[in-house]
């Protein structure tokens, strides 16, 4: 199973050990990855407020990469497939449009046809390897924790870009993938809600309300930690829930925030720090020693 990789900017930056954890991951998966060169960022959303064609060109240029491979594309980040998909919904469903965007791309000697598909590793999990096989790799019964899912803004809508119809399990999917540990998923009302990240920097305090209403609600709905598959979700809630909890009464940052990859390679028995979890901004200590103790 090969994939061209397209990890995002914040697992190439700002928290390198999403990067980190997510090859130790796949390697024990056999997926082989390519990683794609040249890629630009999506824009995450924010750049095609301001230009959706620009931001749609870039995307679609990405897209072009990866067909040029021969590869789907497999990424790590919510708010990537998301962004990659709507723009690819876009030139799929309007011939003329693709045109206008491969004239663009004609600049480089690339060319999109509109086939490429992108997948988050959630979705190859789910899809791709499957529940049974991925539990057969599994090697720690995560059984008696308690795990909030953090979907995020871009991974369950719009439901048409991202395949919902056909695939309806993508809607829970990391509630699946969580239960697939043995742990439990905790349900609270802010798992599909937005983290607050794209309006950090214009309306910091409404941003920080969201940070501290989800981690809040998680942690007293009696979560060990939260689990997100999208870098600027982990961003958000992992650096700014100190500030958060602690401006809107939410009591002390206290809820561990895992990558998805970091998850499964708990599960599978990798090393906690290995994994990164220890780089993390609200302190990991507890919740390494208590997986250890679980271990042992």
């Amino acid at each position: 199973m090969k994939f061209a990789f397209y990890p995002g900017c914040v697992a190439r930056g700002a928290a390198p050990e999403l990067y980190k954890s997510t090859m130790l991951v796949v390697d024990k998966l056999g997926i082989e990855l390519e990683e794609i060169e040249k890629a630009a960022c999506t824009g995450a959303g924010v750049l095609q407020e301001k230009n959706q064609k620009l931001g749609d060109v870039l995307n679609i240029r990405t897209l072009a990469l990866a067909e040029q491979m021969g590869l789907s594309i497999m990424t790590i980040c919510s708010t990537c497939q998301g962004v990659i998909s709507q723009a690819n919904h876009r030139v799929v469903k309007d011939p003329e449009y693709l045109a206008e965007i491969n004239k663009e791309l004609e600049k480089e000697g690339l060319h999109y046809s509109g086939k490429t598909e992108v997948k988050h590793l959630l979705w190859i999990l789910l899809e791709d390897i499957g529940i049974k096989t991925l539990q057969d790799m599994f090697n720690i019964d995560l059984s008696g924790f308690n795990f909030a899912p953090f979907y995020g803004c871009y991974l369950i809508r719009p439901s048409d870009a991202l395949g919902i119809t056909e695939n309806p399990k993508r809607k829970h999917s990391l509630d699946i993938v969580i239960e697939s540990t043995g742990a439990s998923s905790t349900d609270y009302a802010g798992k599909t809600r937005c983290c607050g990240f794209p309006i950090l920097l214009i309306n910091q305090k409404n941003s920080l309300k969201m940070v501290a209403k989800h981690t809040g609600d998680a942690k007293d709905n009696g979560a060990d930690a939260m689990v997100t598959p999208c870098p600027l979700c982990h961003l958000n809630l992992d650096g700014y829930q100190a500030k958060a909890r602690r401006q809107n009464n939410r009591g002390k940052a206290d809820l561990p925030i895992l990558h998805l990859p970091q998850l499964i390679g708990m599960a599978m028995g990798l090393d906690a720090k290995e994994l990164g979890i220890n780089k993390h901004l609200v302190s990991t200590a507890n919740f390494i020693k208590s997986i250890k103790t679980k271990v042992s």
